[in-house]
């Protein structure tokens, strides 16, 4: 618990749910961006779609009843809609949807995100869980990242590319075929970083209430660059609180 009264956690699911707007289809993933996707449904967000990879269109979780996977049947309650898994996933390639949103186990500076393994390929240190629908979604929609912010997930280079970003830079991704989507927001618990539109490096664009640049550079396995106008994030309010333990009184996302 922070001092101001709140857990990592609870600050990323918070800062996360903010960036999604009324209106807008999201392919969120489990975890923080199926808890900050619902809580941004419940309090400014009444029209977000959310879709699901297990075939769910139109999710509405029930407070208290958060699935544990994006298959779970929790998940479909008043769904407006249950596909096959291809289906779903045809409705990023017809560009219906806003946003992927997605964690992961490590970062680069162009957004690549890696969920596959830690270590060397042969001899892995730390197995995890893998793509899954990851690299469909990452490689269709823009991208929202929602992750702890620590200098080992944050890294010069993946260890491996599950999901692509921005590749090496600059026009990598267009060059490698991928001719949409690419990395939108990066929300961690000590900021908010986007990405430049010419070299497509991350940049820092906000700080959260008490961090610090070299707070940030601390905890970041890269050069931090911040940009031209570095803004403070508003602390979470007591009503984006209040909702947010209401979906997750057990805990199982926001510990």
């Amino acid at each position: 618990m922070t001092r101001d009264g709140y857990t990592k956690a609870e600050l990323l699911t918070v800062m996360s749910a903010r960036v999604l707007e009324d209106g807008q289809t999201v392919f969120a993933g489990v975890g923080i961006p199926l808890l900050a996707s619902t809580l941004a449904q419940r309090l400014h967000a009444p029209r977000l779609t959310i879709l699901f990879e297990g075939g769910v269109v139109g999710a509405l979780i029930e407070p208290g009843k958060l699935p544990p996977s994006t298959n779970e049947q929790r998940c479909a309650r008043k769904a407006n809609m249950l596909l096959p898994i291809t289906d779903v996933l045809l409705l990023l390639q017809r560009g219906y949807v806003d946003y992927g949103f997605m964690g992961g186990a490590q970062i680069d500076q162009y957004g690549n995100l890696n969920s596959s393994f830690i270590g060397d390929p042969d001899r892995p240190t730390i197995r995890l869980p893998g793509t899954g629908g990851g690299n469909d979604i990452a490689s269709l929609a823009r991208m929202l990242v929602a992750m702890l912010h620590e200098k080992r997930r944050l890294a010069e280079r993946v260890d491996f590319v599950t999901s692509p970003g921005f590749l090496a830079g600059g026009r990598s991704r267009e060059a490698a075929g991928l001719i949409t989507g690419g990395m939108h927001k990066v929300i961690t618990d000590l900021g908010i970083f986007g990405f430049n539109p010419e070299s497509r490096r991350m940049e820092l664009e906000a700080l959260h209430p008490g961090v610090t640049l070299e707070e940030v550079q601390a905890n970041t396995g890269f050069s931090v660059v911040p940009a031209a106008r570095l803004a403070t994030t508003a602390l979470p309010t007591a009503e984006e609180l209040a909702a947010l333990r209401a979906l997750d009184p057990d805990r199982l996302y926001i510990s």
